[in-house]
């Protein structure tokens, strides 16, 4: 599947969706792809915000910065007396890094981030609709790899026209 970027999508600009192999430089710079570009720059003027994933390994969330606003205010709202509020803070909001997309389309990744989720020289990215997942290949190709069972589904997602 190619990258694709929609718009008319209740009320936003436009929808990530999609699946793009990407190759990380390197510098650990890596291009947005094309098709992504002109919806990024609308919805955040060239700016991305990249923050660990609280609930898989394997890959980390870049959202647009007026997405994940709305997302740390929800987190940042909580009281922080329970551990698993706490950790959702510090990954969303502690981890949060700031990037901008250079004038060839590609941002910087901190190695910190790489490192955490073995991203090396190839990844995917993967547009989720208000964000994007970027995912190492490995833990990609191990999602893939994954069924989901009746089990799995429950009793309320079985009626699915998939």
């Amino acid at each position: 599947m190619t990258a694709q970027a929609t718009s008319g999508t209740e009320g936003r600009d436009g929808v990530f969706q999609g699946e793009t192999a990407i190759t990380v430089d390197d510098k650990g710079r890596m291009a947005v792809p094309t098709a992504y570009r002109d919806l990024v720059a609308r919805a955040s003027g060239n700016r991305l915000v990249l923050t660990y994933n609280p609930f898989v390994v394997g890959f980390l969330f870049l959202y647009d910065e007026k997405e994940l606003d709305l997302v740390l205010y929800e987190v940042m709202a909580k009281t922080n007396t329970k551990h698993v509020v706490r950790t959702l803070q510090q990954k969303l909001v502690g981890s949060a890094a700031h990037l901008e997309l250079d004038g060839n389309g590609r941002i910087s990744l901190p190695p910190s981030h790489r490192n955490a989720v073995g991203i090396e020289k190839k990844a995917v990215l993967m547009g989720m609709g208000d964000k994007f997942e970027l995912w190492s290949e490995q833990a990609h190709r191990a999602l893939i790899q994954q069924t989901l069972s009746d089990e799995d589904l429950g009793d309320g997602l079985l009626d699915l026209k998939l």
